[in-house]
């Protein structure tokens, strides 16, 4: 199928969504049971269900939902002498100001609240070992993490658990530290910790970003035999991502029949992701089977899904069909996003319709679009392209004068050739 077919064949599936009155067109297919939405961890989940919990227990008097803090509880429980909560609170304190301080990039600090901590007597307990690992893990402070790690399998009250194990793995994956990624899964090994699927997802997203297809393809069949880390979504998700970032289309399309054949359902993330990597790679005419797929199964066309098709004519500098598709989210009551607008100005730079520039930008400032450092650079990138006409534009008519010089020269070889 030709390019121009398949922007005719965009341009179809486009249209069938504008005149789509049904409102059954925009309600996802159930492919899961109850609880087992995909995308979600175990831990994310069971953090839903908790805050579901705290939210059926809030007083009705309190507009805030979130209004009792951890401070203000162990005031209360200071107050009324009640020293067991007291302590328990008093940890939940010290809990958050790790992460807090981890998430900050301060994990020196993160270590010297975590020895003011233990002066005051509060006892270190496994969970809040693993915060201050979490915090040299996010500055990539290895040998620190590796030392915390070593003091809590000396304690016999604070052994590492899956969770510890995990926030190191992603610190060394993340470091590209693969051989120490190996050691932990031996230590887990026999402490007969077995990885969740959290784990290995986040260490077969390191093999593929790394190249190393074959250590990848080891952990799925890894994932496949075991009882509890069965791959799911977010496993499809990551593998065609890595795929489809690369250009490695038929990678990506044998990945994705492979992960349907192990009985993985796609989602709305997967298609985008589909739709993304033709988009990139100019492949129309698959950009749309996927969108038309998308609405046979009565997934919804979302924000992703729009930016991803934009962006694929905004690199091509293709102006019409990038408004045309900018126009038609607009008319759904699609929301437009920073990525979106990035895009749009990108695509009017590689068009050279910079005035279409200054258009954008200033319609993103009254939609108030948050900027941020992707949005700074497309503009930036729009005017490195203003001065990159300018020079052709200078060169074109260099070559003109010197193209003119020439045809005059000529002129005056065939006159003195006419004369003898």
């Amino acid at each position: 199928m030709t390019t121009g077919t398949g922007l005719l064949r965009f341009r179809c599936a486009i249209a069938a969504t504008a005149s789509s009155s049904s409102p059954v067109a925009f309600q996802r297919k159930k492919h899961w049971k109850e609880g087992e939405y995909p995308g979600f961890s175990e831990v994310s989940t069971s953090h839903l269900n908790n805050k579901k919990g705290r939210k059926t227990n809030i007083k009705k008097k309190s507009a805030n939902p979130w209004v009792n803090t951890v401070p203000e509880a162990l005031s209360d429980y200071i107050h009324k002498k009640q020293w067991q909560q007291a302590l328990k609170a008093k940890e939940g304190t010290y809990m958050r100001l790790l992460v807090l301080l981890g998430r900050c990039g301060q994990p020196g600090q993160a270590h010297q609240l975590f020895d003011s901590m233990i002066e005051e007597g509060v006892e270190p307990t496994s969970e809040l070992y693993t915060a201050l690992i979490g915090a040299y893990s996010i500055s990539n402070i290895l040998d620190k993490a590796f030392s915390v790690l070593h003091t809590m399998i000396e304690l016999p009250y604070c052994q590492p658990d899956v969770y510890t194990y995990s926030i190191l793995i992603k610190a060394c994956v993340d470091a590209s530290r693969f051989d120490l990624v190996e050691s932990l899964y031996e230590q887990m090994a026999d402490r007969s910790i077995d990885p969740n699927i959290v784990t290995q997802n986040i260490v077969l997203s390191g093999y593929g970003r790394a190249g190393r297809y074959a250590e990848m393809e080891k952990v799925l069949l890894g994932m496949l035999e075991s009882a509890d880390s069965q791959p799911d979504v977010w496993t499809m998700n990551t593998i065609l991502s890595i795929f489809g970032n690369e250009g490695q289309i038929e990678m990506m399309e044998r990945w994705y029949e492979k992960c349907r054949n192990f009985g993985i359902e796609p989602e709305t993330r997967t298609l985008n992701i589909l739709i993304g990597a033709y988009g990139k790679k100019k492949m129309y005419d698959k950009m749309s089977s996927v969108m038309e797929y998308m609405r046979k199964l009565s997934f919804p066309w979302t924000t992703s899904t729009y930016n991803n098709v934009i962006e694929a004519f905004s690199n091509a500098g293709d102006a019409r069909h990038m408004e045309y598709t900018f126009d038609q989210m607009c008319a759904e009551g699609m929301k437009a996003d920073t990525k979106t607008f990035c895009c749009l100005v990108r695509g009017y730079a590689n068009a050279g319709l910079f005035h279409k520039v200054i258009n954008t930008v200033q319609l993103a400032g009254k939609l108030e679009i948050p900027e941020n450092t992707s949005l700074f650079n497309s503009v930036i990138y729009a005017c490195g392209m203003t001065d990159k006409v300018y020079d052709l534009e200078q060169e074109k008519l260099v070559m003109a004068v010197i193209h003119q010089s020439n045809d005059s020269h000529n002129d005056e070889e065939k006159l003195e050739l006419l004369a003898t």
